[in-house]
């Protein structure tokens, strides 16, 4: 996309789960920051225009519930921009509906595209390198990323395909949980995003692996980390789960009305 054919974009508005809300990626009063965040600064720091951002996202949900409670309010804001992501909270459960996620997806790019707002998503990568149940979750997450390519296709929406950029899989841009981007891992989905809107700085340099050692652990430590992973944050997760309490019980969108971001340069990727 030539960056010098875009047209500024007055308001973003970000809907999603966990990844858009920002977790594990935190300001320094502790709240969290996150892609979405740091996007909406890249965009603010490569134009004059004021830059107006709300982020409707909350840790937990199904993509069918992203559009039940967030989709309408986002267009009621009237945004040029929106990013839209969800489904990996349904293909990690067993029963998962596959042609409800398609529905779910085609219903949002539809809607929104035909609204004239520009739609920018992404796919996820490969888990096998970084989470213990990887091989398992691929299958899975690779048939959530068809879908989402399929249905941006069909509507013009912008994707990013992590699928097949081998740097999203790289561990050190994952937070211990395995489930949840880093401070690193979310600097490259803001850039990488950035990069696709063709926003005037930003290229393929997203890319480019991290500074620091790539730690390959031996089959007894990697049981070890694993056994350990199972305890503090799958079993929690899978609990909360079976007993029916909500990943976002209590947790509100952190930034509901659309308000302007301030202008701070053009931060870079910090080295790991």
């Amino acid at each position: 996309m030539s960056s010098s054919a875009r047209q500024p974009f007055r308001r973003y508005v970000a809907i999603g789960d966990s990844s858009t809300e920002g977790l594990e990626d935190k300001y320094p009063d502790g709240s969290y920051r996150g892609w979405a965040d740091r996007l909406a600064e890249h965009i603010a720091n490569t134009q004059d225009e004021v830059l107006e951002y709300a982020n409707l996202a909350v840790r937990g949900l199904r993509l069918n519930e992203i559009r039940n409670t967030q989709f309408d309010d986002a267009l009621a804001l009237k945004p040029d921009l929106m990013t839209i992501f969800g489904g990996v909270n349904d293909v990690l459960v067993p029963a998962h509906d596959l042609a409800g996620i398609r529905a779910d997806y085609e219903a949002m790019f539809s809607e929104a595209t035909d609204a004239g707002i520009t739609v920018l998503t992404f796919t996820v990568p490969d888990p096998s390198a970084y989470n213990p149940f990887g091989k398992r979750l691929k299958d899975k997450l690779f048939k959530l990323n068809d879908i989402i390519r399929s249905v941006a296709d069909r509507y013009g929406a912008l994707v990013v395909d992590f699928e097949h950029h081998p740097i999203a899989e790289d561990p050190r841009l994952w937070f211990e949980d395995r489930l949840h981007g880093n401070q690193l891992g979310h600097e490259k989905v803001a850039a990488a995003l950035a990069w696709r809107l063709g926003l005037p700085g930003f290229d393929e340099s997203w890319e480019a692996e991290p500074e620091g050692e790539l730690v390959q652990l031996g089959p007894a430590t990697s049981l070890v980390s694993d056994f350990d992973w199972v305890v503090h944050y799958l079993a929690p997760w899978l609990g909360r789960g079976i007993r029916g309490i909500p990943h976002g019980l209590g947790i509100t969108a952190k930034r509901p009305v659309p308000t302007p971001v301030e202008r701070t340069g053009s931060p870079a990727i910090r080295d790991a």
